[in-house]
């Protein structure tokens, strides 16, 4: 099967959707097909092998260009490429968060719009791309926001277009009016050009399903996947003192972090603050640098500095690192995940998990036995769920060891890449 994968790259952070992109079309390609991973807006970044083409298409400085002003909608194709460079391109999440909610919200909706957009110079390039480049026998779009491509790829090429589901809504939530509501009204109108959709879990299936008005049985459900190797081969030598709790994920409010903190300190008082410590790592936003500020105060002030580690940005290799020197790892987001691709990473190396009872975590949980289900946004919740387990060293392995079980047999790549080509098929052959 020769296809075409579409995917969006997030201005030089590691992002868990560039990692299931580059993942999965690395996993299809062992198996003989013939996938170019297209980046969009910025080039990918991911922890592993970059898998992706040389060539960014709807290159975020001119699509940016394109809208605010009339000439960039029509310079030469030559010229856009000088905007074009990856170094220009990764610079953009430092530009992003100085960008307007109304900038934002305009573009939205100008890209969903496809060839009646602002940005309809773009879509002219990668459809010629597609056409005469590379001539694919499915385009997969990485989430719903592309769907704007749908029509005038298939009046193009004339092949299947699948559309992945990978918590779209969480954006299209934070956009201002009226701009939220004229991109969702795209999204159902264009939504129907996508011959299928995959969601990574049941939950975001249906819950997507109603959001977006999309029939139920257009959308396959095909579980993430990892590259397992070096997951879970590492000796660890952890000493019951004192117990590490990990957060591995985007340092932000909506990931819950400033929850965990509050669980830590309810932890320290309980137990002692030599019995506990707390590392967290992950990618650090300009925009989130004040967020983060103010949680290292609030642990200074409570005398707690020495148990805090923050490990900052890490790669693949330092990413296993950081979980095997962990005894649980919790990340209680405030808003219902729909994927949670760091609690099949933890698992896959016996961390057990403490989550919240909403979005993909239930379904995880069932599926891996790797950990416990607390109330949501709750700091005291949290708390008495890692005391649980911290209380309990049996339990806790129990628990490790059935999650790593169940990733390394059922959440593999290969898994995935099976289960994905079982939709295509579906498509292509109808």
């Amino acid at each position: 099967m020769k296809i075409a994968y579409i995917a969006a790259g997030a201005a030089g952070m590691y992002c868990g959707t560039c990692i299931h992109d580059n993942t999965l079309v690395a996993a299809l390609q062992k198996k003989g097909h013939e996938v170019a991973l297209i980046p969009t807006y910025t080039p990918i970044r991911t922890d592993e092998a970059d898998v992706s083409i040389d060539r960014v298409f709807y290159g975020g400085i001119n699509v940016y260009l394109q809208q605010k002003s009339g000439l960039f909608r029509h310079t030469p194709w030559m010229f856009d490429r000088l905007f074009d460079s990856p170094p220009l391109l990764n610079g953009l999440s430092r530009f992003s968060a100085s960008t307007s909610a109304k900038d934002l919200g305009a573009l939205t909706v100008s890209v969903l719009q496809g060839e009646e957009g602002q940005q309809k110079k773009e879509l002219a390039k990668l459809v010629k791309w597609l056409k005469d480049s590379y001539q694919p026998n499915l385009v997969q779009l990485t989430n719903s926001m592309f769907v704007g491509f749908a029509r005038e790829i298939k009046q193009t090429l004339g092949v299947p277009i699948c559309c992945a589901l990978q918590g779209e809504d969480i954006f299209l939530e934070a956009l201002s009016e009226p701009y939220k509501s004229q991109a969702l009204k795209l999204l159902r109108a264009r939504g129907s050009e996508v011959d299928g959709y995959i969601a990574p879990c049941q939950y975001y299936a249906d819950f997507m399903a109603e959001y977006l008005d999309i029939p139920a049985n257009k959308i396959d459900v095909v579980n993430l996947g990892l590259n397992l190797s070096e997951h879970g081969v590492r000796q660890k030598n952890l000493a019951e003192t004192p117990f590490v709790i990990g957060y591995l994920a985007r340092i932000c409010s909506e990931k819950g972090l400033h929850l965990l903190v509050d669980a830590f300190y309810r932890l320290t008082n309980r137990v002692g603050s030599d019995k506990v410590q707390l590392k967290v790592a992950g990618y650090l936003s300009k925009k989130d640098e004040p967020y983060l500020e103010k949680l290292v105060k609030q642990i200074d002030l409570w005398g707690l500095s020495d148990t805090f580690d923050y490990w900052g940005e890490v790669d693949r290799d330092q990413k296993i690192d950081f979980l095997n020197s962990l005894h649980v790892l919790s990340v209680p987001t405030t808003y219902k995940e729909s994927k949670g691709l760091f609690i099949l990473e933890a698992l896959a190396n016996s961390v057990p998990v403490v989550q919240p009872r909403h979005g993909a975590f239930p379904e995880l949980i069932a599926a891996t036995g790797g950990g416990i289900l607390v109330d949501a946004e709750s700091p005291n919740a949290i708390a008495e769920g890692i005391f649980q387990l911290m209380n309990n060293p049996s339990y806790r392995e129990q628990l490790g060891q059935q999650g790593k079980e169940a990733v390394h047999r059922g959440f593999s790549d290969n898994v995935m890449a099976e289960a994905t080509l079982a939709v295509y098929r579906k498509h292509v052959n109808r």
